[in-house]
């Protein structure tokens, strides 16, 4: 029986092992967008690998039906919510489901340390430090979260939500943490001390978002996400679970990358973001800071637009939340399609944090099939602006501010945008002169290279379609 045993203990070790290899090589292969979805579907045989290993690895003898019930249940919400969310509501989903993960990291941490109390001899400081990090940064995430899917569902306000003395509160929250943290490590008063920590994370996760603005939602997504890897990783030490440490470490440390580049392509500091409450509303002057604003802007046409777009030479698309929201991805790969029986060469530009999500114009133009080899990253995509006859922006609004290089008062100042103010022409769809998600006026509207095509950008987009086709 032993042999048996260590035979099946050395069985599941190796499965882990090769979830491990399969996590890794998915990331690499997520890395590029020729290769995102092979990477994809490794990532997944790997987790399904995990999840029989783990099964046999179960004591079933106590309430298996609890355990069976669950897993059908979580595998029916999972499928349904995949193939029911629309493109545009995926920021929402990934936040919810990140903060599944953290929730649940801070669950099992919490039901570990209660079995644990009965056995004083498990209370060692390792196994009650990795347990109180898994249930605070596991509370956090959770929490945050959940905050960040309220705010991109629009049912709460997407601005920053601040008040006197935020950061005297948060720091205070902060202190309890840790005070019941350190009580919990020493095992002294350890249970009240234990959920002073939990409740106190849980909160600091609900007002550490609550300042964040739209403009920043795709770098706290990502920061969230770091949570949650980390909350999941600390939960394999205290279950000695190996898989759970190595894909825990593997999505903290790519979500902090991640989290990284994302506040370096906004030019912004990851505490300026926490703490600087930007996205507040702001009106700037039309034209300051020598953008060459004329103080109006014009407006065009859709035989304008089309007969523009058909005679030249290179157009560059440069999708937004606008694109997103109208759900007019297919649209946009119809036009890019007629342009080029004209004989157009037709790219996309996309920016790091354009939408609400890291990648997500990638996600929304994959869906209508546009060839990878035609998207550009912004260090690409910026060199081709002067020779490019058309630029078409879909409701990019903060990523095309010309502001962020010619206004040193502007929130957005210093933030690396794309260069189409540089293009010959400039046609920007959108719905209203509303300002994007940063809450500030874009000059770029009112430059003598620019003209507005107002209306949805989906209906918009079709009608030039056909405009275009009738030339």
């Amino acid at each position: 029986m032993p042999d048996a045993v260590s035979s099946q203990q050395l069985a599941i070790d190796f499965a882990y092992l090769v979830t491990g290899v399969c996590f890794i090589l998915g990331l690499r292969y997520l890395s590029n967008p020729k290769t995102a979805r092979l990477g994809n579907t490794i990532s997944m045989a790997g987790m399904a690998i995990a999840l029989i290993a783990t099964g046999f690895n179960l004591d079933f003898t106590a309430a298996w039906w609890i355990l069976l019930v669950g897993a059908g249940v979580g595998a029916a919400v999972g499928i349904y919510s995949a193939r029911a969310v629309k493109m545009t509501a995926m920021p929402q989903m990934v936040a919810l489901f990140n903060g599944a993960g953290g929730g649940a990291a801070a669950m099992v941490a919490t039901a570990e340390y209660l079995g644990a109390l009965d056995d004083p001899s498990r209370l060692t400081w390792d196994f009650t430090l990795a347990t109180v990090l898994s249930s605070v940064i596991g509370a956090i995430s959770f929490t945050g979260s959940i905050v960040a899917f309220l705010k991109l569902q629009e049912l709460m306000t997407g601005r920053p939500i601040t008040y006197p003395g935020q950061q005297v509160v948060n720091a205070l929250i902060a202190l309890a943490i840790v005070v019941g943290a350190g009580l919990v490590i020493a095992n002294y008063d350890a249970l009240p001390a234990y959920f002073v920590a939990l409740g106190a994370a849980a909160l600091l996760g609900v007002l550490f978002v609550l300042p964040i603005g739209g403009a920043d939602m795709p770098v706290i997504i990502s920061l969230l996400n770091s949570f949650t890897g980390l909350a999941a990783a600390m939960t394999g030490f205290v279950l000695g679970n190996n898989v759970l440490i190595i894909s825990g470490a593997l999505v903290g440390a790519s979500g902090t990358l991640l989290t990284t580049l994302m506040g370096k392509a906004m030019n912004r500091s990851i505490t300026n973001v926490l703490f600087g409450a930007f996205g507040s509303v702001q009106s700037s002057t039309a034209g300051e800071g020598g953008t060459g604003g004329s103080g109006t802007v014009r407006e065009a046409t859709v035989d304008d637009v089309a007969t523009m777009l058909a005679y030249a030479k290179q157009v560059v698309v440069v999708p937004g939340y606008g694109m997103a929201v109208a759900q007019a991805q297919h649209s946009v790969r119809e036009l890019a399609d007629q342009l080029e029986k004209h004989g157009v060469t037709v790219k996309y530009a996309i920016h790091p944090v354009a939408g609400r999500m890291p990648g997500h114009m990638n996600v929304l133009l994959a869906e209508a099939n546009v060839p990878y080899p035609a998207l550009y990253d912004m260090e690409d995509i910026n060199p081709e602006f002067p020779r490019t006859d058309v630029a078409l922006i879909i409701g990019a609004n903060d990523v095309t501010n010309p502001a962020a290089r010619n206004v040193p008062s502007s929130p957005i100042y210093g933030m690396p945008i794309l260069d189409v103010d540089k293009s010959h022409n400039v046609v920007v769809l959108k719905r209203s002169m509303k300002p994007g998600f940063a809450g500030i006026d874009n000059p770029l509207y009112e430059l003598p290279n620019t003209m507005m095509l107002f209306g949805d950008a989906k209906s918009s987009i079709d009608k030039l379609v056909g405009a275009v086709k009738a030339l």
